[in-house]
Order: structure tokens, then C-alpha cells, then sequence
């Protein structure tokens, strides 16, 4: 792999971060660590494949609940669109609760979520998470 030494990083960290700003991601090294040092941009790019998908089921008493499937998490309310509001609400909550504590919630069967995780904390705004919740209805 191509690494820039952490030593030469720290003598050129201007240097580098107009780099990795205007041209290309970098990877460096310091002893056994290794790191990837890119820009937002490129971490909104390769976020744009990760989607956020629901299953809607309406209950007996007529409201709707609303699963998600990447991390488990479920709403209810009395209309489709107050569920899907609050569960990109619940997405937005897990992933600020996940980053805050990123050592404990990364590891095991959470470790998948990350993505998505980090998708939403890019985007930062429960309409516009809401807005890329993709619901199908599951059943009644």
C-alpha cells in the first residue's frame, strides 16, 4: 500500500491537507497503526451506495409501525408519515448515542451498522434522513 510515514505527515501537514482536500485520499502510517486521511467528500461518495430500508406494517388499531432494516429499530405512530419521521428521529439519536461512544458500540454484530452510522451523522437532518428511508409494506 502506498503510506506517507506519520513523521513526514507532521513536517508537510499543510502540504498534506491541501492534498487530501484538492487531489486524493492518504494513507499513513505510525509504527503498526495504520490511517486513511481523506476529505468529506470522498466519504459522502462512497456513503452514497448505503441505503436505509423499512418494512411498514398497519397495526389492528390502524396505526402503522415502521421496522428498519440495517439497524434495529422500530417506530409506531397513527400515520405512515409520523412513522417514518420518527424513526429517521431514532436513526439520527442512535447514531449520535453510537459516535459518542464509538469504542463500545463498534464492535460485534454492531459493527455493521458504522455505514450507516455514519451516513446519517453526514447528513445531519431527521427530514433528510427521512427522506431516504425506503419503505415497502411488509404486511398488515
Amino acid at each position: 500500500m502506498l503510506t506517507i510515514n506519520a513523521t513526514q505527515v507532521r513536517k508537510d501537514w499543510s502540504a498534506i491537507l491541501d492534498t487530501v482536500t484538492r487531489e486524493k485520499p492518504i494513507f499513513i502510517k505510525r509504527t503498526r497503526d495504520e490511517m486513511f486521511l481523506a476529505n468529506i467528500g470522498f466519504l459522502d461518495e462512497i456513503l452514497s451506495l448505503y441505503k436505509f430500508h423499512a418494512n411498514i406494517f398497519v397495526e389492528e388499531n390502524g396505526s402503522i409501525t415502521i421496522s428498519l432494516d440495517e439497524i434495529d429499530l422500530v417506530e409506531n405512530a397513527p400515520t405512515e408519515r409520523d412513522a417514518i419521521h420518527k424513526l429517521a428521529a431514532s436513526i439520527h439519536e442512535y447514531s449520535q448515542d453510537y459516535y459518542e461512544d464509538y469504542g463500545y458500540w463498534a464492535k460485534g454484530h454492531r459493527k455493521a451498522h458504522m455505514p450507516y452510522v455514519f451516513k446519517a451523522l453526514m447528513i445531519g437532518d431527521i427530514h433528510k434522513i427521512g427522506g431516504l428511508i425506503e419503505c415497502r409494506h411488509g404486511g398488515t
